[in-house]
């Protein structure tokens, strides 16, 4: 399927006229590929080439950032419940809320989020190496599940080895508490004794980072992190479309497809969480905790808290991934028709 914008300047007047063909094609063909997944009851999906890509990566940065905002907490809650000893702080993740909202106030919430917010060009970096490599597969294979897992798991190689160094800063912050440290690395507190300085909280973990472990310290936990990233997107997204496919052919013909989104995604992140959390765990412990090795922490959170021990934080996990989920399925699918080319727009919807 040929790519090519009518509004093009720097196109010749000679190749105006196959330009014009080619998006009649293109218009065509995404027609009768919608229209042919829709008549079989199928959701149908808009790939890389029908998007105009600057809509899509304007919107698709504010919508990451509204999204990330919401469930931040979540996101520290689940990192302090999966480093504590036990229930040493926390009983649980209510217990947790409670306590940081009492002790740090509704900022406690948001230790680390400005730095957190770097890994906004992972996230582009992921979609958009998502859709390429779906793009790619789609010349060797039309399985819609095969598709999503290489594209899946691709994308989040390329987007850890972006976000680790960001995680590793942003997951020191989190573990600041009024007074104290639940990590190996604790910031300055204020010369007055009331909590951390508001201020250079960040520089005083980079800096201690750099002192103890290097510049590796900044890649600590890599490996543990695409053993836990990459299987959680390369099962997300297949079981993603898995339930949305028997969702609709559940469901009475006029619900509309949003609907099945709804639902299928927070399914799908609560399945890939279950089945990821426990190298999740160890991923966090690895690099909050300065462990070297994965099967050496692997086998001293088994003995130290049991088989139990590698749900810690589960609850908190699904908590954050369902919100978002809903927010990513129908924000990421609007956003795809909101950035359809102008000549793949159907004037009649």
């Amino acid at each position: 399927m040929t790519v090519g914008l009518l509004n093009d300047d720097n196109r010749h007047s000679s190749h105006e006229g196959k330009e014009r063909a080619s998006c009649q094609v293109d218009h065509l063909a995404f027609r009768r590929h919608s229209g042919t997944m829709e008549d079989k009851r199928n959701i149908p999906i808009i790939e890389w080439e029908h998007l105009d890509k600057k809509k899509f990566y304007v919107f698709g940065l504010a919508m990451t950032m509204i999204i990330r905002i919401s469930v931040y907490p979540f996101t520290l809650i689940r990192t302090r419940l999966q480093i504590q000893k036990g229930k040493s702080h926390y009983q649980g993740t209510f217990d947790a809320f409670v306590k940081i909202l009492r002790t740090d106030g509704v900022l406690g919430f948001y230790r680390g989020f400005m730095v957190n917010t770097l890994t906004l060009v992972s996230g582009q970096c992921y979609v958009t190496t998502y859709e390429l490599t779906r793009r790619f597969v789609s010349q060797y294979s039309q399985n819609n599940t095969v598709k999503s897992l290489v594209a899946g798991s691709s994308a989040s190689l390329v987007a850890q080895s972006i976000t680790v160094p960001i995680d590793v800063v942003s997951q020191h912050l989190m573990m600041q508490r009024k007074g104290e440290s639940m990590g190996r690395f604790m910031v300055s507190q204020r010369s007055d004794g009331r909590g951390i300085l508001a201020f250079g909280q960040t520089r005083y973990i980079i800096q201690q980072i750099l002192q103890v472990d290097g510049i590796r310290g900044f890649y600590r936990g890599y490996v543990a992190s695409l053993l836990t990233y990459i299987p959680n997107s390369a099962l997300w997204w297949p079981f993603y479309h898995f339930y949305a496919e028997q969702l609709s052919h559940i469901c009475p013909k006029d619900c509309p497809h949003i609907i099945f989104q709804a639902i299928s995604g927070p399914l799908a992140a609560a399945t890939a969480c279950v089945i990821t959390n426990p190298m999740d765990i160890v991923r966090a412990r690895v690099q909050v905790e300065g462990k070297s090795s994965i099967i050496l922490t692997f086998k001293q959170l088994l003995a130290e808290e049991g088989p139990w021990g590698f749900m810690k934080g589960l609850s908190a996990r699904i908590i954050s991934a369902t919100p978002s989920t809903i927010f990513i399925v129908i924000g990421y699918e609007s956003l795809k028709k909101f950035s359809l080319r102008p000549e793949l727009v159907d004037p009649t919807h």
